[in-house]
């Protein structure tokens, strides 16, 4: 089979790759033989990705300011390669196209015939609307509210998939109302059991890409409005932190900022923390972090928007009003996790969030 992937998959380090990269392993680990197709931009060649892919492929992803003058989404447009096409129709293997992002050649005739599946990751136009929301450079933001109405406009290519696999319950539920052949795939992720360490963290752990304008509204969020007024101890880890969020920070005691730090060393501080805590202002896709937090971290504060339709509301702590999440972070930073929290966990996520249960899924699918 052949998957055509955004990025290049390694590291596995941000959330859309994640799921790129366990699901390279989880096809491998099944026997299927994947030649591999990366629009590369900035991360290399990987050795790595080698000894899970039969063949390896490189396009470089076109750029420029003449891209933003397409009627097609930016993020399809810079993702386009007649190389790509040649190499994709020397076999009739079937395709996996890794979102609304790698489109750009689903409708062309000469694949006509070919099994074409869909992996969605989120519902891209409402995900690019939101950051809209939350951008504060001008020309940012024109970018995003313009790439929303083109990616709303360009949805519908998805007519031309035998197969849509979407990310979550909600993306699923909705793609359904507008296309044919819609399946829940849930996220591919590193975690195969789960693993919590025993006793009790000191601090709250909030952690993601910080450039990403929506954890930088939750980091600051967090900082100003319920970290304000509390004894606990809250560690913001990432990348990319805002002059803003930096000069939050700046003078609270209880509050830190861990930038530039390795995957392993923000594992570390996932499993060591008292309680995971993972506000959103975004409800489409699925947040791998959220499934980290779950498979390894002890307790797991959340408002409804992260766990929406998910599937793993009954696995975190709830909280909406900053009192409500005062109040609530209070009462977890005293509490030791159980046992019986444990099972739970286990028995939903290792149901129905497996890598192994999820290639099957798509495997099915495909072939």
């Amino acid at each position: 089979m052949h998957i055509i992937s955004f990025d290049v998959p390694f590291p596995p380090d941000y959330g859309g790759v994640i799921d790129v990269y366990y699901k390279l392993k989880a096809f491998h680990s099944e026997g299927i033989k994947v030649t591999l197709h990366c629009f590369e931009y900035g991360r290399g060649k990987k050795k790595e990705l080698e000894k899970l892919c039969d063949k390896v492929f490189y396009y470089n992803r076109k750029t420029g300011k003449h891209l933003l003058f397409n009627s097609l989404p930016y993020i399809t447009a810079s993702r386009s390669s007649e190389e790509l096409m040649k190499n994709l129709l020397s076999d009739n293997a079937p395709v996996l196209f890794e979102g609304l992002h790698c489109c750009f050649h689903l409708n062309d005739s000469r694949l006509k015939n070919r099994k074409k599946i869909v992996r969605m990751h989120n519902i891209e136009h409402t995900y690019y609307s939101n950051l809209a929301q939350v951008e504060k450079k001008f020309f940012r933001k024109k970018y995003f509210e313009l790439e929303a109405k083109r990616l709303k406009k360009f949805e519908p290519v998805l007519n031309h998939a035998d197969a849509i696999a979407a990310i979550s319950p909600a993306d699923t539920k909705e793609l359904s109302h507008r296309y044919k052949n819609v399946f829940n795939v849930m996220a591919f992720h590193p975690h195969e059991k789960i693993e919590i360490k025993e006793g009790k963290g000191e601090f709250a752990l909030y952690h993601g890409s910080l450039a990403v304008g929506e954890n930088n509204k939750a980091a600051l969020y967090l900082v100003n409005e319920i970290f304000n007024d509390l004894n606990a101890k809250l560690i913001i880890a990432g990348n990319g932190a805002s002059v803003e969020l930096k000069e939050a920070v700046r003078g609270k005691k209880n509050i830190s900022l861990r930038e530039n730090i390795s995957t392993d060393e923000i594992y570390t501080l996932l499993k060591n923390a008292q309680i995971n805590i993972l506000p959103t202002f975004q409800t489409t896709g699925i947040k791998l972090k959220l499934l980290s937090a779950l498979y390894s971290g002890r307790h797991c504060l959340v408002n409804s928007a992260m766990v929406k339709d998910t599937g793993l509301e009954s696995l975190c702590h709830i909280a909406d009003s900053s009192a409500e999440m005062k109040k609530e972070i209070s009462r977890l930073m005293n509490q030791p996790f159980s046992r019986e929290e444990t099972e739970m966990r286990e028995k939903i996520l290792l149901e129905k969030f497996s890598n192994k249960t999820n290639i099957r899924k798509l495997i099915a699918l495909l072939f």
